[in-house]
């Protein structure tokens, strides 16, 4: 599949990005490579990593998941960093999901105010969305995304061949952010990703995918406008994913799990207030309830994600904004809502 490069960033796929990656090792002097990992990336895709690569590299590895998304875990990694005698001509090759590139993309960005860093997502989420955009950074507790920069890596290599170490539920996470593209960005791709009955033949795909977020990207490198369209489905979907991350009663939701809630709750807002149809309002809901679990929420956990709300990136002056579709494809930006429409959006859901 062919590079997608831009002034600012290059996606490189499949066999292309090692023979790209080994190119930019070549020409760069850099002092020390460091590859992090977690546990799971080391036994399953450092091999593949290795097998791929011909130049000597020291690894680091934080523990997975999204609870070890924090400051505790940078510091772990620049201690790491400043024991191994890193300096600022040093590289970092963040090696698994969106989880790992987010936090080693904001380690790198920092650590003696930047170094190089190069992402190789190993996750279908990580792929289509975390590590390509330049945004980095951790959770505040169980607030996402709280502390970071936007920065770019100085490329993102997309292998495939690295899904087939993945469970079918993280498959199933990453797709709703593919989902997610074509609600805010094409109703032939969204038609087209409809189609999809399992998860063999992505590629094409994810390349459509990447496309479509880096074209966004472009557009709005540091999310002033059409950027903030990216973030459909998150405002009430990083509520219900933080809510359900500190209650230890509950099961832990994946992102795309608590983003696909997010996606029906506020296409049903979306048909109070900026005209979304009821047809398309059902194709969302089946479309989103044919692939991933539906979920209870008592009055009480819908009082806390609410709650939660005002914690979002999106807010300015004490505003809570919204995403909202005017159709499938089509999107408005800094939406305010009701606070009674929440309480609807939730009941539609129940319902469903």
């Amino acid at each position: 599949m062919e590079s997608i490069v831009t002034d600012s960033s290059a996606v490189h796929f499949n066999e292309q990005a090692f023979t790209e990656l080994l190119n930019h090792i070549s020409i760069n002097s850099y002092s020390k490579i460091f590859v992090l990992v977690d546990e799971n990336t080391k036994i399953h895709c450092l091999p593949i990593f290795k097998n791929m690569v011909n130049f000597e590299f020291i690894l680091l590895q934080i523990t997975s998941g999204e609870i070890h998304k924090n400051i505790e875990t940078c510091v772990k990694v620049w201690n790491d960093l400043s024991n191994l005698n890193a300096d600022r001509k040093s590289l970092l090759i963040n090696l698994g999901g969106g989880v790992l590139t987010d936090l080693g993309g904001f380690v790198a960005s920092t650590f003696k105010r930047g170094i190089n860093f190069i992402n190789i997502p190993t996750t279908l989420l990580a792929m289509v969305d975390a590590s390509v955009g330049g945004k980095t950074g951790v959770d505040l507790g169980v607030l996402k995304n709280q502390i970071g920069v936007i920065n770019q890596p100085q490329m993102v290599l997309v292998v495939p061949n690295f899904l087939k170490t993945l469970e079918e539920r993280q498959l199933h996470s990453g797709f709703a952010e593919m989902l997610k593209h074509g609600l805010i960005e094409s109703e032939a791709y969204w038609q087209e990703l409809k189609r999809v009955s399992d998860f063999e033949n992505l590629d094409k795909l994810i390349h459509d995918s990447v496309l479509i977020k880096n074209e966004v990207v472009l557009e709005d490198p540091t999310e002033q406008n059409r950027r903030k369209t990216l973030n459909y489905g998150h405002t009430l979907g990083h509520a219900i994913e933080s809510h359900f991350l500190e209650d230890e009663d509950k099961e832990t939701l994946l992102h795309g799990e608590a983003i696909a809630i997010g996606m029906i709750l506020e296409a049903y807002l979306s048909t109070v207030v900026t005209g979304l149809t009821q047809s398309s309002l059902k194709d969302i809901s089946e479309t989103f309830l044919s692939r991933y679990k539906k979920v209870s929420f008592t009055d009480n956990d819908i009082e806390i994600i609410l709650s939660l709300l005002k914690y979002d990136k999106k807010n300015s002056h004490g505003n809570i904004n919204f995403v909202l579709l005017k159709t499938i494809g089509d999107t408005q930006i800094d939406v305010k809502i009701d606070s009674e429409l929440f309480i609807e959006a939730f009941s539609y859901y129940k319902h469903l």
